[in-house]
């Protein structure tokens, strides 16, 4: 049957073309784009599976970056809290050469007192000038902020704070409860009498941080024995008070420091001399104090209370009328502060990481128990001239300890932290990279077998429409 008005075969084959040539500009695209899924209608499932995994994989990139920048920030507080840890160590070598006082000039000693006025104003220095991006890191405006221990109960309760991280809702604050469950104690040991008794007796007293030996003539009355004993309690860390009178005369032996670390220890190396009280018949230890915060059990030494957990990790040293009283409570509040680095995918508080850094200028380092670094300066009230090293030492030591365990808990957070963070980060981005790519890359030969096929096929179609369109032209031949 011929027609001419209608070539069925042309419009099949024109129609076959258009397909051939559509699968051809489509793996032409993949081929030119890289990709599977150019618009919804390649895969419209594909595409939302992978516009996700595309959020993620940015989120994830930017979580990584976050976490290498705070931990270039970290470094340099690192850099200058070194720095700061080495003048403090050349800060007790000249209070350790200044104790020397037979064997130093008094202008040596002034030279050693300006040695020391400019190490401070380094401290000071350093502390005001470790930036990093405009931000200062040493001055304590990385510290966290509180409320509520300056004024009332709380401002003779706790004597020195230390937040070290806390999870703070945007716009609010952390309460902290503070109960002591069993109180401190100091050693004590307990002798009954008025005087000494008979004979001489010759007593050797240990304390935390010394052993003196003390000869005490016959009948020597109880306020001799206390004022003897207490004018060396810097030495032995050992104290003496009197208590009751006459047939009830008391002399208790107390060690000057709360908790395990402290002891008394009293023998008679010469006469007789008994003392009650303790764990054993010549020695007793203290007690440190146990204590709850915001419910967690606190790890305890002395007057020392510290937590760690995900949401608060805190040091705290109570005052001893508040850690000896059982059932005490005290509540202040964490306002705010601190170092805050989003490190997560996710922006909120479970993908945050914060960690406090506090002040080293010379006004912070120190606690007001033993004193503070800047007491150190000319005219201040342990300079060289007063002759207090000892306490001078202290203070630095606390200084040091002070200056090393941030330095730790910032070594800690880059590594434990930030750097497992940017492992873990990682490997998670090459997976959700990978799960991306599997949905939306082309595949390259799959393509270039597709193109091909595509080619030629429309060839081929090309070729039958050709044929097609000329077989009508066979009527032709029938009006001869």
């Amino acid at each position: 049957m011929s027609r001419i008005n209608t070539n069925v075969p042309s419009l099949l084959a024109a129609r076959i073309l258009s397909s051939n040539n559509d699968k051809l500009n489509t793996a032409l695209e993949r081929l030119s784009t890289g990709l599977r899924i150019n618009r919804g209608k390649d895969d419209p499932a594909g595409l939302i599976a992978s516009e996700k995994l595309r959020s993620e994989t940015a989120a994830l990139t930017a979580a990584i970056d976050n976490a290498k920048r705070a931990d270039n920030l970290i470094s340099v507080a690192e850099g200058g809290l070194q720095e700061v840890s080495a003048l403090l160590v050349e800060l007790e070598s000249l209070i350790d050469q200044s104790a020397n006082k037979a064997g130093l000039s008094d202008e040596e000693v002034k030279a050693n007192q300006l040695q020391i006025d400019s190490i401070l104003e380094t401290i000071n220095r350093i502390a005001s000038s470790t930036e990093f991006a405009g931000k200062k890191l040493l001055n304590g405006a990385l510290d966290y902020t509180t409320s509520g221990l300056s004024t009332g109960a709380n401002a003779s309760a706790i004597t020195n704070i230390q937040v070290n991280s806390a999870r703070i809702p945007s716009g609010g604050s952390r309460q902290v409860t503070v109960e002591v469950t069993a109180s401190a104690q100091t050693a004590q040991l307990i002798y009954a009498g008025s005087t000494t008794g008979a004979g001489v007796k010759t007593l050797q007293i240990a304390g935390k941080y010394g052993t003196e030996v003390f000869t005490f003539a016959s009948a020597t009355s109880a306020q001799d024995v206390v004022t003897a004993i207490n004018a060396s309690k810097s030495l032995t860390g050992v104290s003496a008070s009197i208590s009751g009178a006459g047939a009830n005369t008391r002399i208790k032996f107390n060690s000057t420091d709360y908790g395990s670390d402290a002891f008394v220890s009293i023998e008679a190396i010469q006469g007789t001399f008994t003392v009650t009280g303790g764990t054993s018949s010549t020695r007793d230890e203290g007690v440190d104090v146990s204590a709850r915060i915001n419910g967690v059990q606190a790890t305890t030494r002395g007057l020392k209370a510290s937590v760690r957990t995900a949401g608060l990790s805190i040091d705290l040293d109570l005052a001893a009328a508040f850690a000896t009283q059982t059932q005490n409570t005290k509540t202040f509040a964490i306002t705010g502060g601190g170092a805050q680095f989003s490190i997560g995918p996710s922006v909120g508080l479970n993908s945050q990481a914060n960690i406090g850094i506090k002040s080293v200028s010379t006004g912070s380092l120190g606690n007001g128990a033993v004193g503070y670094l800047a007491s150190l300066g000319s005219g201040q009230a342990n300079d060289l001239s007063s002759g207090n090293f000892d306490k001078a030492q202290k203070i630095v030591r606390e200084a040091s300890t002070q200056v090393a365990s941030l330095r730790g808990r910032l070594g800690a957070f880059q590594k434990n932290t930030l750097a497992s963070t940017i492992n873990s980060l990682s490997v998670a981005l090459e997976n959700v990279s990978a799960a991306e790519s599997a949905i939306r890359d082309a595949d390259f030969a799959k393509e270039t077998s597709n193109m091909t096929r595509a080619q030629i096929l429309a060839q081929a179609a090309t070729a039958a429409l050709q044929m097609s369109n000329s077989t009508p032209q066979s009527v032709l031949a029938l009006l001869r």
